[in-house]
């Protein structure tokens, strides 16, 4: 378009004219808002309201204390605090929510009239059309409100506590366990605005984190430990015979100091466990172990001449070992289950030979050695020593191949086992001592495999020559019999033998106390067995020692004793040969040396004469 002179001017007329309408205008709108200001000046303006309230045209002071009449629920309305079955009723205000009429007030009078003036004017041309609903400010100080939680919290909160148990006495104490709790204040506190800003009243369950203790409940623990303690523990042998130990009784006191309680770890968790001590069980099974534990012992029978039948003496014992390992597992077991008497786990050896065996199975058909000797002379205590080591072996069998050991079979020679003390060898002296006389029982048996001629593994002889093995059935010596003895020194020395036969053997010991003898009998089924045996007799004699003279103090002043005998040293050579129906079957020789020995007199202090000058060699020990 072409722009003209005349064309210029009609556009600068019509923008004038637009210019000053809209300065008109201005003029128009401002002088409205200034006549609107001042009609409703000191008050607020029509149509506001704060919420549900009406605040038109009030002053600021009505307006607050209407507000303050309407907006009552921070100090009546009622929050409830939950935790479990705990609760707490509060105000809003005690929770640190406020309102101010003031504050609130203030918005409305300053609505219209805050801003530059097109902010105002707008606001006004709003307030005459449609009015304007301001929303009540309500403030939460989150010090009051936190401050109130920590109060509650006091409460509520409380530490993981572990149970446990511990024992006094046989009293079992329970400390129960404790779940722990800590409120989160600062999410509770948020929950609670929440509630309160719909201004409605509200049940708010607290934020409280729990945190559970590993052990929370030992109710059953402790249950299981006072019905421990409840009663004794009886241990016993399964299917006990009559002359089987036990039983044993734990009491409760000796159980609480058994016992002990221990947490463990499960795929399930922590726990207590109670139960005995193992080691202490252990130590005390191992101390019945010595009671309980045995050989399996062959019954004991004699071959009756006349029936050639076997008679029971004893009835076999069946031999028991006591397996603690699994005794002690079986006893925790079965303590959980509440059993108080409980059988140990044992294993059972059955004996070879029961009373059920008979002679014919054995092999014990006949007699196939015998010897007899004899102790004259010998004192009380002797003859008692005699006759309880020979019954030892009465009824005692031998199995085939078996090689006999008389010291395993007589055991512990002492007061306890009921022997005397008497007149033994010891070193290179005769002293008084527990178990002399034994070495009568041994030669003899001694003898009795010589003439049977089983094989002789072990023998060791006397150091001198002792009298008693050299009589005769009338009390006289016989030097004949001289390297015919064997001694026996429980555990050292021994007397063993082998029965080389395909029978079992049967010995049987006979002691005639009145008469002095000792007879062994051997008792099988012969294989045609004969001995030849020859002696050297007495060989090297020689002379005794000069006689030996003690000072006792337990022997009164003139009082004289002799105590040991002389008797000449010497070495002798026994030859034996052994044949099976006329065929030899070995030849063995048997070496003695014997010790001079010297006689010994003992006399007490002060003793005139002793000792002598001239000793008197048939009677060392008389004073001259």
């Amino acid at each position: 378009m072409k722009i003209t002179k005349s064309s210029t001017g009609i556009l600068i007329r019509t923008a004038a004219a637009l210019t000053g309408g809209f300065l008109l205008f201005g003029l128009v709108i401002s002088l409205g808002s200034l006549g609107f200001r001042t009609v409703y000046q000191g008050r607020i303006f029509p149509g506001i309201y704060l919420g549900w309230v009406n605040l038109s045209g009030q002053t600021p002071t009505d307006a607050a204390e209407l507000l303050r009449a309407e907006y009552t629920y921070p100090d009546q309305g009622q929050i409830t605090l939950q935790y479990d079955d705990l609760s707490w009723d509060a105000t809003p205000a005690e929770l640190g929510f406020f309102f101010s009429p003031n504050y609130n007030t203030e918005l409305a009078f300053q609505t219209g009239r805050k801003g530059d003036i097109a902010e105002r004017i707008a606001a006004q041309i709003q307030v005459l059309r449609n009015g304007i609903i301001l929303a009540p400010q309500f403030v939460l100080d989150e010090k009051t409100g936190t401050n109130y939680l920590e109060e509650i919290a006091a409460g509520v909160n409380q530490p993981v506590v572990e149970a446990s148990l511990k024992l006094e006495g046989l009293e079992v104490l329970v400390q129960p366990g404790q779940i722990g709790r800590e409120m989160d204040i600062p999410a509770s506190l948020a929950v609670v605005a929440l509630q309160m800003r719909t201004l409605q009243d509200g049940s708010i369950p607290l934020i409280v984190e729990e945190s559970y203790p590993k052990i929370l409940d030992v109710t059953a623990q402790a249950e299981f430990a006072r019905e421990i303690l409840s009663q004794p523990l009886i241990l016993k042998i399964p299917d006990a015979a009559e002359n089987d130990p036990g039983p044993w009784t734990l009491t409760p006191e000796r159980l609480v100091e058994m016992m002990i309680i221990e947490r463990i770890t499960t795929h399930e968790g922590e726990s207590y466990r109670i139960t005995l001590d193992p080691e202490q069980l252990r130590s005390y099974l191992e101390k019945k172990a010595k009671k309980i534990n045995r050989e399996p012992q062959n019954a004991r029978m004699y071959f009756d001449d006349d029936t050639r039948e076997l008679v029971v003496i004893e009835g076999e014992i069946v031999g028991l070992a006591l397996d603690i390992d699994k005794s002690i597992i079986d006893v925790q077991e079965r303590l959980v289950t509440g059993e108080h008497e409980i059988a140990l786990v044992l294993e059972k050896t059955q004996p070879v030979i029961t009373a059920e065996n008979t002679a014919e199975e054995l092999g014990i058909t006949e007699r196939v050695s015998s010897q007899t000797t004899y102790f004259y002379g010998s004192g009380s205590s002797r003859i008692s020593n005699i006759a309880t080591a020979a019954a030892r072996f009465h009824g005692i069998f031998i199995a085939p191949g078996e090689t006999f050991s008389m010291a395993e079979q007589l055991g512990d020679v002492s007061l306890d086992t009921g022997y005397s003390e008497a007149w033994i060898i010891f070193g290179d002296r005769t002293i008084k001592g527990v178990g002399g006389g034994v070495c009568q029982v041994s030669t003899t048996l001694f003898r009795t495999v010589f003439f049977g001629g089983f094989p002789i593994v072990e023998r060791h002889p006397h150091a001198y020559r002792v009298l008693y093995y050299e009589q005769n059935s009338g009390g006289s010596n016989n030097p004949k019999l001289a390297g015919l003895d064997a001694t026996v020194y429980v555990p050292v020395v021994d007397f063993k033998f082998t029965n080389d036969t395909e029978h079992w053997l049967l010995m049987e010991t006979y002691v005639d106390e009145a008469h002095r003898w000792l007879t062994w009998k051997f008792y099988s089924t012969s294989d045609g067995r004969t001995v030849d045996w020859s002696t050297t007799g007495l060989k090297k004699k020689k002379d005794p020692p000069d006689p030996i003279y003690e000072e006792n103090s337990e022997l009164k002043k003139g009082e004289v004793k002799q105590v040991d005998w002389a008797v000449e040293g010497a070495t002798v050579t026994v030859t034996r040969n052994v044949f099976r129906n006329g065929e030899k079957l070995w030849t063995d020789t048997i070496q003695t040396k014997y010790q001079p020995w010297a006689a010994v007199c003992q006399y007490g202090p002060g003793t005139k004469k002793m000792p002598p000058k001239n000793p008197d060699p048939d009677d060392p020990c008389k004073k001259k």
